[in-house]
């Protein structure tokens, strides 16, 4: 299964876990605000959501920006942990493991 590694020994990576980046999102990691990108996300023993997270948005301050808003997650983009929004299953500090998919969703508003 892709992204499920066994721990070794240490405090090294543990797996991975896929984020996914979607629709208009992409513009914050380079894309054109279209489709979706897929980054696979090292994860140590105590790797969280947030901690996921924070490791990519590091990488990309546009995202940064746009996800973040004092510490906390920011209203417009969605997360979701293995198809389920967060806060039904999963919270910012819950744990994840190797094969675990987060993604990120822009909202949409309109009426």
């Amino acid at each position: 299964m892709p992204g499920a590694r066994r721990r070794v020994a240490g405090e090294g990576p543990v797996g991975t876990v896929a984020v996914e980046v979607v629709s208009w999102v992409t513009k914050f990691i380079g894309g054109d605000g279209t489709g979706r990108k897929v980054f696979e996300e090292r994860l140590r023993p105590d790797s969280t959501v947030r901690s996921v997270l924070e490791g990519l948005s590091a990488r990309y301050p546009e995202l940064q920006a746009a996800l973040w808003q004092g510490g906390e997650l920011g209203e417009h983009i969605e997360v979701l942990v293995n198809d389920a929004m967060l806060g039904v299953s999963h919270g910012l500090d819950s744990r994840v493991r190797p094969g675990d998919r987060v993604a990120l969703l822009g909202q949409f508003v309109g009426g």
